[in-house]
């Protein structure tokens, strides 16, 4: 990494702390301008590398199916789950309107 930053400025992080409702003072400005100047030059330095022998991955660590078999089973007893509810009654769960109305 060089010694110089990349070209960010007060402004534009001030900006972006306005458009995310992020109240920052000016010592945080200027301590955030310098951090996200160096992530965009690193950013740069790693545009810059030579990926063309990569093959493209998902992931980088060796992944393995762990998903288990769909089974079916013996269903649950009903009385036994809606006991564990938060709120039930007449044998449903209760829960808070999603579409607005009255509880």
């Amino acid at each position: 990494m060089g010694d110089q930053t990349a070209a960010i400025s007060t402004d534009q992080v001030a900006h972006v702390a306005r458009l995310a409702r992020i109240e920052l003072t000016s010592a945080e400005i200027d301590h955030y301008t310098g951090h996200l100047g160096r992530v965009l030059d690193h950013a740069r330095e790693l545009e810059g590398l030579d990926l063309g022998d990569v093959p493209p991955l998902a992931h980088p660590y060796p992944l393995q199916n762990v998903f288990r078999d769909d089974v079916a089973g013996p269903p649950s007893d009903r009385d036994e789950v809606l006991n564990q509810a938060p709120a039930a009654s007449d044998g449903q769960f209760e829960v808070p309107p999603v579409l607005g109305g009255e509880a």
